[in-house]
């Protein structure tokens, strides 16, 4: 029988890029896969007749000789170094796989150590507003695995060395073959890392690594928010017998302040001021996260809820050297418990007020004598 155009098998065209074919065969791969399609043999040829197009459609030489002489290029050993000759292509399903799958379908190119890397850790630091203002420097104490002193983390006796695991010959994969395709998977005796402890380090039960009680000193950046994580690389648990160190994460929460609300770099509170103050016009100071003091002008005729910017008196910004925003908002506060002569005072203010002093409440009962009448 005849084979299918390699483009064709692919459903792509001869200007496809290598992005385009690679997406191609994913989808033909997942859809006529083996597993997917127990003792279907016309989906298992589909298959394969998609790995053949795609081995060859993938490589640039190959390509070029295919595009230029056909199927003809690959006959009898043909078509130079691009050539298939009696190439097997159940060997090669697995490194395809492995490009689109990672190690379940023959992923044997992770380095062995990295199975046995330590775990990651968090700590929750809590702070202060003011200490995310400035930033600061904490000793922080945690317990975690460390590197075993005796064995230097091998896990091994001083002396001894470990040797190649038994299952998978040192290789840390072993393969097992289903039909035409073939699977490598992680070793299960040595869990991919190729050796066997035969004499086991006594101080820490061959692992390589021992729990112990660590202090560390740790720089909190200024202008950090709460939920801001920092990642200490190489400060979480200890791997095994000889395996990378996991990191350490910081999960920041920045305790709620009396006077300041923060939303990004920016820092709001609310000031009261009297209704004297506020009708008359008046200069007040009021407190910055520096633990200084700024001085706000307010206007006479100043209504509640104005608000006043100050320019970088906010937050820092974590990267730069900008700061954010300090936003002041007024409160008119109305007396209370008024003694007889602020009464008498108001009274007669009540008397000689006319409705150029208040707009607002002119235009509010304007509108509600129009609502009434209709």
């Amino acid at each position: 029988m005849a084979k299918r155009d390699y483009y064709e098998v692919l459903g792509v065209n001869k200007n496809a890029s290598a992005d385009q074919i690679k997406s191609a065969y994913r989808k033909l791969a997942v859809k006529f896969h083996p597993d997917k399609n127990k003792g279907d043999k016309g989906a298992e040829e589909k298959f394969k007749e998609a790995s053949e197009a795609y081995h060859v459609l993938s490589n640039s030489e190959r390509k070029q000789n295919y595009d230029n002489f056909g199927h003809a290029a690959f006959e009898n050993g043909g078509g130079g170094r691009g050539g298939f000759g009696n190439f097997d292509f159940s060997n090669h399903f697995s490194d395809i796989f492995e490009d689109f799958f990672g190690e379940g379908f023959g992923g044997g190119r992770r380095s062995r150590r990295s199975n046995n890397r330590g775990s990651d850790l968090r700590y929750d630091l809590s702070i202060s507003l003011e200490e995310a203002f400035s930033g600061k420097k904490q000793d922080i104490k945690f317990s975690t695995s460390e590197k075993c002193d005796t064995c230097s983390g091998s896990g091994s006796k001083p002396g001894h060395q470990a040797g190649a695991c038994s299952m998978c010959g040192g290789h840390g994969q072993v393969r097992s073959s289903q039909g035409f395709f073939t699977v490598q998977q992680t070793c299960p005796q040595c869990a991919g890392v190729g050796e066997e402890i035969t004499h086991p380090c006594t101080n820490c039960n061959g692992q390589g690594k021992k729990q112990a009680s660590k202090r560390l000193s740790v720089t909190i950046p200024k202008g950090v928010d709460d939920g801001t994580r920092i990642r200490l690389s190489g400060k979480g648990e200890a791997g095994s017998r000889g395996g990378s160190s996991g990191d350490l994460y910081l999960f920041i929460n920045v305790h709620s302040h009396e006077l300041f609300k923060r939303s990004d770099e920016n820092l709001f509170f609310e000031c009261p001021v009297s209704i004297a103050d506020a009708a008359l016009g008046t200069s007040i100071e009021i407190p910055t996260i520096d633990g200084g003091k700024a001085k706000i002008k307010i206007p006479a005729g100043t209504q509640s809820g104005k608000q006043f910017r100050l320019k970088g008196k906010g937050m820092p910004y974590m990267r730069g050297n900008d700061f954010g925003d300090l936003y002041v908002q007024v409160n008119t506060e109305v007396p209370i418990s008024l003694n007889k002569e602020q009464k008498e005072l108001l009274e007669k203010f009540r008397e000689i007020e006319n409705e150029k002093s208040n707009p607002s409440i002119k235009k509010f009962f304007q509108k509600a004598k129009s609502f009434w009448k209709n």
